[in-house]
């Protein structure tokens, strides 16, 4: 069962739905098929208004969020402003809807906003390893929520069978364990490649495979 949704997100993210229908006569259905159609409002978003800019954000973030949990669980995180809000996955993954929809508006990665990924510092060599065998994408899909939520799914489901497998490791080897490469049949190449905060510490021991063909980010 979903964890119930805060009344602010539910106000907001029904707003967006209402601009989107408003503005281009589409509804929007909390699902991967007609997120396209929020990819392209925002990409009509005029960045002249801040006062409508900043509603825009925040509206489409509670939209992209609510459309990530409903589709893998989890629970929101909020905080006195719509800019800290977070959502946070079953397998710890964690990321700023708002900082998400800011970016995908600007093309770009913002100083003040979160537009990263974040997760458990347990699991982020395997969420680094996984971000490292995806490709050169153009700016277009790196940025668009289609895009970011291919790689939110992509690391959510590495994270669900590393766990499985972590779960039956002895409690008193934890210290000593060694993080293997994570088997091919478990990568694909998703439609995007999101950055990740490796600011925190690594578990002890842990081992990472050289990365040579670590991923160039977008381009043009």
């Amino acid at each position: 069962m979903l964890d119930p949704v805060p009344s602010r997100i539910h106000e907001y993210a029904d707003q967006a739905v209402s601009y989107v229908q408003r503005a281009l006569g589409i509804k929007l259905e909390y699902d991967s098929d007609t997120l396209p159609v929020l990819d392209h409002y925002l990409r009509t978003v005029p960045d002249d208004q801040p006062a409508a800019l900043q509603l825009v954000v925040a509206t489409s973030g509670a939209y992209f969020g609510e459309v990530v949990r409903q589709r893998l669980g989890g629970r929101w995180e909020l905080g006195s402003q719509e800019t800290e809000w977070r959502i946070v996955l079953p397998t710890g993954i964690n990321f700023s809807p708002v900082g998400f929809v800011a970016a995908a508006i600007a093309q770009a990665d913002l100083e003040d906003l979160d537009s990263e990924i974040t997760a458990p510092p347990r699991m982020l060599p395997y969420v680094q390893q996984a971000l490292a065998r995806m490709g050169e994408v153009s700016i277009d899909d790196y940025y668009s929520l289609c895009g970011r939520l291919d790689t939110i799914e992509h690391l959510h489901e590495v994270l669900v069978a590393v766990a499985a497998q972590l779960t039956t490791t002895d409690d008193d080897d934890l210290g000593e364990e060694v993080v293997e490469e994570i088997p091919e049949e478990m990568i694909h190449d998703p439609a995007d490649a999101l950055t990740i905060d490796l600011a925190e510490d690594l578990p002890v021991g842990a081992v990472l495979e050289p990365l040579s063909d670590e991923p160039s980010g977008p381009v043009n």
